[in-house]
């Protein structure tokens, strides 16, 4: 079942400057691409901003946006919405409109976090609708990912840039100390921020998700 995101910047109205944002957004995705390809279709920008992208499996595209939120600077932040469904394209001009349950949801998706942010959770960024066509196995998998996405938005959110980069670098299975030499800090310094930022239990997630992607 294909996965289907959709992504927008946060506030993006706000941004000083907002073609700028969008260039760090492009590089940031395809450096995440480069790092880990997953993407059935990488995140591409469609209209104002927003990104689409496809995703072969949930643990493929959580595992993948984990990494854009840790790779993105604080002043491009992104929410994300993922949908679980059935989708097709329809031929229209010579090119594909992406069209189907799967983007319904996405969309669905998208302004449920949005309201989140809102009220009960300031810090969500992700939230995962599936398609009313499919089975109960899948919508049960999918509460437990909310679950887990809520925790994990708590905790990245409340990062420092520099933990995130930190943290970005352990899922990729960096040693600390070439982290420490890439930052000009020590590997103690490193261990100690990794350790207070939460990242281990993020990073020991990413490892699970990689588990769930190949």
């Amino acid at each position: 079942m294909p996965i289907t995101v959709i992504a927008d910047i946060i506030a993006s109205r706000l941004l000083p400057d907002r073609e700028h944002a969008q260039r760090i957004l492009d590089a940031t995705i395809a450096r995440v691409e480069n790092d880990l390809p997953l993407a059935t279709q990488p995140l591409r920008p469609t209209v104002g901003d927003e990104q689409q992208g496809v995703y072969p499996t949930l643990d493929a595209a959580l595992a993948s946006l984990l990494l854009l939120q840790l790779a993105l600077p604080d002043d491009v932040e992104c929410r994300y919405g993922i949908g679980v469904g059935a989708i097709s394209t329809v031929v229209s001009a010579g090119s594909g409109v992406p069209e189907g349950p799967g983007w319904w949801v996405a969309r669905e998706a998208i302004d449920t976090v949005h309201a989140m942010q809102q009220r009960a959770a300031p810090r969500a960024r992700s939230w995962i609708v599936v398609a009313p066509e499919e089975d109960e196995v899948m919508s049960t998998i999918v509460d437990f990912s909310n679950a887990y996405l809520l925790a994990r938005d708590q905790i990245v959110v409340g990062m420092t840039e520099r933990a995130r980069r930190l943290t970005y670098g352990r899922c990729l299975r960096r040693p600390q100390r070439e982290l420490a030499r890439a930052e000009g800090i020590t590997q103690p310094a490193v261990s100690q921020a990794l350790a207070t930022a939460g990242s281990l239990a993020i990073v020991e997630g990413f490892f699970t998700l990689r588990k769930g992607a190949r």
